[in-house]
């Protein structure tokens, strides 16, 4: 399989778990799917190939230096693994929350735009979900 065709499937793998979640967040293949990370466990694989199989291996000194790192996001493959990377990861952080928010009988209303911005941009949806499970919790008490 070409790079391309590996990045539309991985992007297409994460899709209906991060809509079931926004839509459909206590539905039970949405619950399996949160629980048991199957999605980014998948995801992981083709990442494990890409990152030591593709264009000749993944060269670890390339971490030590800024400039290692770009010669190494040259390749194809490796933008590619950094690319699973970032959709394996955002999808488990987007599950946490769900789950995390679900415990903490945070409303889903609030929970969608963080969960948004998790898809989209990562970090910032974690970090709008800390603010508002906090900001939701000293309502609590």
């Amino acid at each position: 399989m070409t790079p391309d065709i590996v990045f539309q499937i991985a992007n297409a793998l994460v899709l209906p778990q991060w809509i079931l979640m926004i839509v459909a967040p206590r539905w039970h293949p949405t619950d399996f799917l949160t629980k048991t990370l199957l999605i980014p466990a998948i995801l992981a694989i083709f990442y494990i190939f890409y990152l030591f199989f593709g264009s000749s291996g993944l060269d670890f000194q390339s971490f030590s230096t800024l400039a290692g790192i770009k010669t190494l996001f040259s390749k194809d493959t490796a933008v590619l693994a950094g690319w699973i990377h970032y959709l394996a990861f955002d999808l488990t952080v987007g599950s946490w929350m769900l789950r995390n928010a679900q415990r903490r009988q945070v409303a889903h209303a609030w929970l969608v735009p963080c969960l948004i911005f998790s898809f989209l941009l990562g970090p910032v949806g974690l970090l709008l979900y800390l603010i508002v499970r906090t900001v939701k919790r000293k309502k609590l008490y």
